[in-house]
């Protein structure tokens, strides 16, 4: 099995062979309310086109699609490993899901062909140069009127507490071990030096100040929620 070693990000669980432990630490975490609450402020109705980038091991498409089940639901991730779980997943529960291997910042998408995007903890782990740049291929793929829904960090992740703030530090560490040159865009995958996210308390640009510099208008932060490992902030924008 490869090593964070071979890969240009860093796998969910920092190493590979932690994989299959994902979604029972997502369990632990408390996390499950969050995917759900996602969903539902993403208001996605029958016949859309629901694109969820970093997708990991699919637990928040499997919810879109038992939540909508005449969506096309689609997710995006770098990590062929995770999509494969996420196959097997939707095999057992007889759900009908498009998987790509594929990274955030070059979405294989055509223009204006998805109506509602998802990001389930997964914009934090992104190098800083790089997080505008899957932002704006998010905006670039939405329909017009389609909507973004992204679940994220509080602000600074040492702020969050807990266990977020301790799997953040390992992530930036071995990034800087590794001379910060990740690509990845999925649950887990590279990150930069910088990790702020909310409304600008940190050490980058907020999520807001991001997605003003892709292109969205109307960002907001719509609600907070919290786990076992931290806060959470909801943010939805339109294209």
């Amino acid at each position: 099995m490869p090593t964070t070693e071979t890969r240009d990000y860093l796998p969910a669980m920092i190493n590979p062979a932690f994989l299959p432990f994902y979604d029972r630490f997502g369990k632990l975490a408390g996390v499950g309310d969050s995917y759900w609450q996602l969903v539902a402020q993403a208001a996605i109705e029958p016949g859309a086109t629901v694109l969820e980038i970093g997708c990991g091991t699919g637990n928040v498409l499997l919810l879109a699609k038992r939540a909508v089940p005449g969506a096309t639901v689609i997710g995006t991730d770098p990590d062929g490993e995770a999509l494969a779980l996420a196959r097997r997943k939707a095999e057992r529960a007889g759900l009908a899901l498009q998987l790509d291997e594929a990274y955030a910042q070059s979405l294989p998408y055509g223009d204006g062909t998805v109506d509602r995007v998802l990001s389930s903890l997964m914009l934090h782990h992104l190098p800083e140069d790089a997080k505008v740049g899957a932002l704006r291929e998010v905006r670039r793929v939405l329909a017009p009127g389609g909507s973004l829904h992204l679940m994220d960090l509080d602000h600074d992740p040492r702020e969050s507490g807990g266990v977020f703030a301790l799997v953040n530090g390992l992530h930036g560490l071995l990034l800087r071990l590794r001379g910060g040159h990740d690509h990845g865009a999925g649950h887990g995958h590279g990150q930069g030096h910088g990790h702020a996210q909310g409304h600008g308390h940190g050490h980058g640009p907020s999520v807001l100040d991001l997605l003003a510099q892709a292109g969205f208008t109307d960002a907001t932060a719509v609600s907070r929620g919290r786990t076992r490992l931290g806060g959470l902030t909801f943010y939805r924008a339109t294209a």
